[in-house]
């Protein structure tokens, strides 16, 4: 099974996949745990590009590309395998943070990058997508706190530097993803403590888990999405 974490910056879904890796491992399932930029040897490189305020100049095509070649070979060399050898396989961030963050937040045509990933993909979408959603100065807030905690502000801090109305039009983006794919999305309210939050999501996936355990019935075959 393939689930993937998603949510504007601060909005606590790496420290949420920590508690569902943690509890699917317990019991007993052969957990494979990445993230998007920097999940494949490449992408570690990509991301440092991608993440540094050093580059704040890139420009959103620029942008763009670079995540996709991120994804394509995150999937090929990594996600892929992993689910063909039955693993439970947890993204932080996938395609629909391009769709976003550089359709919506960047102004770029988000049924066009729908479908650049789409291809960069080759059709491998999500079984399920925990969306978590918060105000975006809340979860702005978070971010350059832990930023600065973590002395990762100038190193990871490029979207964190970007005005709040980005951050707000990035949610806007997330939650209209969430309806127009809402048999996959599932929206988790990470205003809440994090406990709250955790208890929700390890809900979310045990239900879905219980629908299609991957170690008796193997991956389920995949089809394109429709466009939005």
């Amino acid at each position: 099974m393939f689930i993937t974490f998603e949510g504007i910056e601060g909005s606590g879904k790496s420290s949420v996949l920590d508690r569902v890796q943690e509890h699917l491992v317990a019991q007993g399932y052969d957990v494979l745990r990445t993230r998007e930029p920097g999940g494949s040897r490449l992408g570690v490189e990509l991301r440092r590009i991608l993440l540094a305020v050093d580059n704040a100049d890139l420009t959103a095509e620029a942008e763009l590309f670079l995540y996709l070649a991120d994804r394509a070979q995150h999937v090929g060399t990594v996600i892929r395998p992993a689910l063909a050898a039955g693993r439970v396989v947890l993204c932080d961030r996938y395609a629909d943070s391009t769709v976003a963050y550089q359709g919506y937040g960047r102004g770029l045509d988000p049924a066009l990058l729908h479908t650049l990933n789409d291809e960069a993909v080759r059709g491998l979408w999500p079984d399920l997508t925990l969306l978590f959603d918060l105000p975006a100065e809340q979860g702005l807030r978070r971010a350059l706190t832990r930023n600065l905690r973590e002395g990762t502000h100038q190193t990871e801090g490029r979207f964190e530097a970007e005005a709040l109305a980005f951050h707000e039009t990035v949610r806007e983006g997330y939650l209209t993803r969430a309806a127009l794919y809402n048999k996959r999305f599932r929206v988790v309210d990470a205003s809440k403590p994090l406990a709250a939050v955790v208890a929700q999501a390890l809900e979310i996936v045990g239900q879905n888990l219980r629908k299609r355990p991957e170690s008796a019935q193997g991956p389920a075959p995949r089809t394109l999405e429709p466009k939005p």
